[in-house]
């Protein structure tokens, strides 16, 4: 059989047998690579375990065949065959590597101290910034009014990036800071707020020199001081009222910030004798946050109108209807009170109303008289000029500046003439009884005399300090 092969193979033409050593070459590689037993052929789709995966071993792959492996199976498994299924070898798992952190921005900010006799221009002109970037700051803060006083040592840090002031940032106090950022119509402000710890301190002392003198030797600041002698002034002239034996008692707060004091809050409660007469206060802040002072049983310690209109330093001349003119050198009553302070301090309005005159007036010089209600009247003369924005009909709150002190008109010096008129009758401005403002609503009475029987048993409690204090006080004087 074979030799009849060979003899057809021999008779076929040249190009049939180049044709069917191609063939025979094919079908023994073909030969080679089948495995010498029947397996099924498959693809197997490998799957990279990611960090957390677990690779199941035993567990048969997924796999994907194609037409021609399907066909290559089915000619050489026969029925009972033994298949093998082969699990790919599965690589280690890869660990992704952590994204890298972001590199830190690194802010160059400049510092410049405030020196004395320095503005917002000077300032920013040492920093190499322009008119425009002064405007759009004060712009910025000219509501809240932040930049407005500058003090010297005060600190106020520029980022400036590309010539332009991009941030800026100051200190107010320990709690309070302000940064402004540069924003597409100009800069917005950010606030930062810390809260300190808040303590209650008491403090108590007598009258041998003066308030201040005798205050501060009980280890009361001058802003404590100055508080007291504010929330008592309608009732007790500090200036001319307190006698040596007065006695004070004063609960206030303290605050801290890590650990350290860092100023006083407010006064919560305070007793003053003066003469024997016993004046106290609490301080109480109703159900919409607003604080004021009232009595222990609810009347309000601020009085419709102030007693000074004006921070002063003594009374040149009292009211006196007998009184000898120095300037015009004739009797000529004097309807009203002088107070003497320097030229340019603030004029306050001494209670809520209306300005019906505003101008000059005769020997007044510059003059304001404000309509409050009740008939009453009040008249600032001599003043240096007035508040701006102020004009005949312009409403005023009590505390409002409305002017500053002058010598226009007839006087002899810097002075506020003050006077008061209740239905067109002229009343001395220092004796006479002054309205109260409004008491505890009825609807806070009984939150009001919880925090008031509080506030007052504390103060109570401090009374043996008191004691304490007037006996050495009392001792020292004896010597």
């Amino acid at each position: 059989m074979i030799r009849k092969a060979s003899s057809f193979v021999i008779s076929l033409p040249k190009v049939h047998l180049a044709a069917a050593s191609i063939c025979t070459a094919i079908l023994g590689s073909t030969l080679l690579l089948l495995p010498s037993e029947e397996v099924e052929a498959t693809r197997s789709t490998l799957k990279i375990i990611q960090p957390g995966d677990q690779p199941r071993l035993n567990a048969p792959l997924a796999t994907t065949e194609s037409a021609s492996d399907d066909t290559a199976s089915s000619d050489l498994q026969s029925p009972g065959s033994a298949t093998i299924q082969v699990e790919p070898e599965v690589p280690p798992a890869i660990a992704e590597a952590p994204a890298p952190a972001p590199a830190p921005i690194i802010e160059n900010w400049i510092d410049f101290e405030v020196r004395s006799g320095d503005s917002l221009s000077t300032l920013f002109q040492r920093a190499g910034l322009s008119a425009r970037d002064v405007y759009q700051v004060s712009q910025a803060t000219k509501e809240s009014g932040e930049l407005s006083r500058l003090f010297p040592g005060q600190t106020i840090s520029f980022l400036i990036e590309g010539g332009k002031l991009e941030k800026m940032r100051f200190t107010e106090d320990r709690l309070n800071s302000v940064e402004l950022v540069r924003n597409d119509s100009g800069y917005s402000i950010d606030r930062t707020t810390l809260k300190p710890r808040i303590e209650q301190q008491s403090a108590s002392g007598m009258i041998s020199n003066s308030l201040f003198v005798d205050a501060e030797r009980a280890g009361l600041s001058s802003r404590m001081i100055m508080q007291m002698a504010q929330i008592l002034g309608w009732d007790v002239d500090f200036a001319l009222d307190i006698r040596k034996g007065d006695h004070f008692r004063v609960l206030y707060e303290e605050k801290y910030l890590d650990g350290e004091k860092i100023g006083e809050g407010d006064i919560l409660a305070v007793e003053f004798v003066n003469d024997g007469r016993l004046v106290q206060a609490v301080r109480f802040t109703d159900s919409h946050g607003d604080s004021n002072y009232y009595t222990p049983e609810g009347m309000s310690m601020r009085k419709a109108f102030l007693r000074s209109p004006v921070d002063f330093r003594r009374i040149s001349s009292n009211f006196n209807p007998e009184r000898f003119h120095p300037v015009l050198g004739k009797k000529r009553p004097h309807r009203g009170t002088d107070y003497a302070a320097s030229t340019g301090t603030p004029i306050k309005a001494a209670g809520d109303g209306k300005i019906i005159w505003r101008g000059t007036k005769g020997g007044y010089g510059r003059t304001i008289i404000v309509q409050h209600g009740g008939n009453i009247t009040t008249l600032y003369a001599h003043m240096n000029g007035y508040k701006s924005g102020l004009a005949n009909g312009s409403r005023v709150k009590q505390g409002d500046v409305i002017g500053y002190v002058g010598m226009s008109g007839t006087a002899t010096g810097p002075h506020l003439h003050y006077e008061f008129r209740l239905n067109g009758v002229h009343k001395n401005p220092v004796t006479v009884d002054l309205p109260h403002a409004n008491p505890v609503p009825k609807t806070e009475l009984a939150a009001f005399n919880k925090q008031s029987a509080r506030l007052m048993a504390m103060l109570d409690a401090g009374q043996p300090a008191l004691a304490m204090a007037g006996n050495e006080q009392t001792d020292t004087l004896s010597n």
